[in-house]
């Protein structure tokens, strides 16, 4: 009987090791680039892969802009990014991406204050019900629109600082993402309701929107120095699905503690796309594993990328219509 306990629990382990190392834990960036003299920002920096992210950019001598809402979590983050890279150049810039009027604020406060952008990471996401400060679905308002305005605000910076890099965190499930532009209209999202399937299928249409973003950026960007990539960074365990119900929550736990990567195993394809030399002739493509790869057939389309960028185009226009003297209630201290 002891036996056969013993070989059972050897075939699991040598199941698990096979399936975590060959298929769960991903490539590796294998760039050695270093980036003194270089600025970048990691939006979401404080926790998960946009830590992770931030503290491979550091090592490599970047100063680094941890853009977050949560003052308490990011001021923890630089503590420690700055003591495990030994660079003091890592920084707290606050950003809400689920208020039009951060997001401004952070860019007008960025611009005046720092000379140089030569990477901007679209890092933060959220997974779960609720609406945004200007009334969007909260997923579309901050994986996707918060984004969207904080790039263009910062565009003209990464031209002049040139060759420079914009990365947008998208993800796999992507492929499960539609875009219903009459709802969209109607009531400012991309789905009809609050419960978790919702909430889920919500997360699913941003990130299709995140890869439409980088794609039509790409277009619009043709010919510049800069060049953008969309992504899926792997199945990590990560803090993002915390608004989800506590019952999906502990389903999901156990799985996503023996499978699921670690938040620096989930930044590699990140730090390829932001670093990795010879890129930029694949400017706007998907990545994943640290390698090119195919989107879904609705994230290749140009027709709807370029309907998707206009929409949006004009809500922000009427939602941001007051300008900078918002921004005196959310400069960071």
């Amino acid at each position: 009987m002891m036996a056969v306990f013993l070989y059972v629990a050897a075939a699991a382990v040598f199941i698990y090791v096979t399936v975590y190392y060959g298929v769960c834990r991903g490539a590796r960036c294998s760039s050695s680039v270093r980036l003194e003299g270089k600025t970048a920002i990691v939006t979401g920096g404080n926790t998960g892969i946009g830590k992770a992210t931030a503290l491979q950019l550091a090592k490599r001598g970047a100063r680094v802009i941890l853009a977050c809402r949560n003052k308490e979590k990011a001021e923890m983050a630089v503590y420690d990014i700055r003591r495990e890279s030994s660079n003091n150049q890592v920084l707290f810039m606050h950003l809400d991406l689920s208020s039009l009027k951060s997001v401004q604020c952070f860019a007008e406060t960025f611009l005046e204050t720092e000379p140089r952008l030569d990477i901007l990471i679209n890092n933060a996401g959220v997974m779960g019900p609720g609406r945004s400060e200007d009334s969007f679905g909260l997923a579309f308002g901050v994986n996707h629109l918060g984004h969207f305005l904080l790039t263009n605000l910062l565009l003209e910076r990464l031209q002049r600082c040139g060759p420079s890099r914009v990365v947008t965190v998208a993800a796999l499930l992507h492929r499960f993402g539609t875009i219903d532009f009459p709802l969209l209209s109607s009531v400012k999202d991309l789905v009809s309701g609050d419960s978790t399937w919702h909430s889920i299928q919500a997360y699913c249409n941003s990130k299709l929107c995140n890869v439409l973003f980088t794609r039509e950026l790409a277009n619009r960007l043709e010919g510049t120095s800069v060049t953008c990539y969309s992504l899926h960074p792997g199945v990590v365990y990560t803090e993002l699905c915390r608004s989800l119900p506590f019952w999906l929550q502990l389903l999901v736990m156990p799985i996503a503690k023996l499978f699921f990567m670690d938040p620096e195993g989930g930044s590699q394809t990140t730090l390829h796309c932001a670093v990795q030399e010879g890129l930029e002739p694949l400017s706007g493509r998907y990545f994943s594993n640290c390698a090119v790869q195919e989107a879904c057939v609705r994230g290749r389309d140009d027709a709807l990328a370029k309907k998707l960028w206009e929409v949006p185009k004009m809500r922000l226009k009427r939602s941001t219509s007051r300008g900078p003297d918002l921004c005196a209630e959310v400069a960071p201290p």
